[in-house]
């Protein structure tokens, strides 16, 4: 809703952007406090027959797209005993699942709308997991705090990449890993990756997942449409739908034809000296 109708502005005006994308956020952790709905991302689904299913508890299944999207991002890097930062953690599912499943020694999930922050820190319980509020481009955090820092659909609401990528460096410790999926343009992705050399950061992996992600879209299609026809008044209906990526809205289709393409990149921060 808000890229529709603010874009030619907001892509000018990074202030305005980021303000935007704050006040939408806290728009819906104020006004939709629904307790089962805790991950806002378009999701990860197994394109290929016999897959291994991801194990997860019964109270857990039925954000099974969103978690898995989460489990793809991390790869196959171990989080055990690590300090973990997630920034842009929203309504804090994702930040609760890498606390419970994954065995680091701490999560922090930060979050510019201090709104989800209080959703998130009411809602989830997992041992070294906290919340807090904080600017993705001035991160409230002392330098080289983490191994990991987790960052998945998100960075298209920062005003600057390149002062965003400077702080991940700055908080990440040497041998770290900066965990990232998001969506971007064709014309885009070659500047993006520019942007993370440019940070310091090596990468590791860099994937298109977009056709795991439209698959995980169709899944979810069903439930969406329920859930917000249940809680979201009728005028905002179709607003919602397409925030949410729901089967024939100008979000999906523009990542079903490949206008819009979705990354996961696995970034190192190389060893001091």
């Amino acid at each position: 809703m808000l890229t529709k109708i603010f874009a030619p502005i907001i892509q000018r005006t990074p202030a305005l952007k980021r303000t935007i994308w704050k006040r939408w956020y806290e728009f819906l952790a104020r006004g939709y406090k629904q307790d089962d709905w805790t991950f806002m991302n378009y999701g990860f689904a197994e394109t290929g027959e016999g897959a291994a299913r991801l194990p997860l508890e019964a109270g857990d299944e039925a954000d099974r797209f969103s978690i898995q999207l989460y489990h793809r991002v991390v790869g196959g890097i171990d989080l055990t005993g690590r300090d973990v930062l997630e920034i842009g953690s929203g309504r804090g599912g994702g930040a609760a699942y890498v606390a419970k499943y994954l065995h680091p020694r701490s999560v922090l999930g930060v979050d510019y709308s201090d709104q989800a922050v209080a959703l998130s820190a009411k809602r989830h319980s997992a041992p070294g997991l906290r919340f807090a509020q904080g600017d993705a481009e001035a991160l409230p955090s002392a330098t080289g705090s983490f191994d990991a820092v987790l960052n998945v659909e998100s960075s298209h609401c920062y005003g600057s990449m390149d002062r965003f990528l400077g702080e991940v460096d700055r908080v990440l410790r040497p041998g770290g890993y900066f965990l990232w999926a998001d969506m971007c343009g064709p014309s885009e992705r070659e500047t993006i990756r520019q942007q993370f050399r440019n940070a310091g950061l090596e990468i590791v992996a860099d994937t298109n997942i977009t056709a795991n992600v439209v698959l995980a879209l169709d899944g979810a299609t069903e439930q969406k449409r329920k859930t917000i026809s249940q809680f979201v008044p009728k005028f905002l209906r179709g607003y919602f739908e397409d925030f949410a990526g729901v089967q024939g809205t100008r979000v999906y289709e523009s990542l079903r034809r490949r206008d819009v393409e979705y990354w996961c990149c696995a970034l190192r921060k190389p060893e001091a000296g």
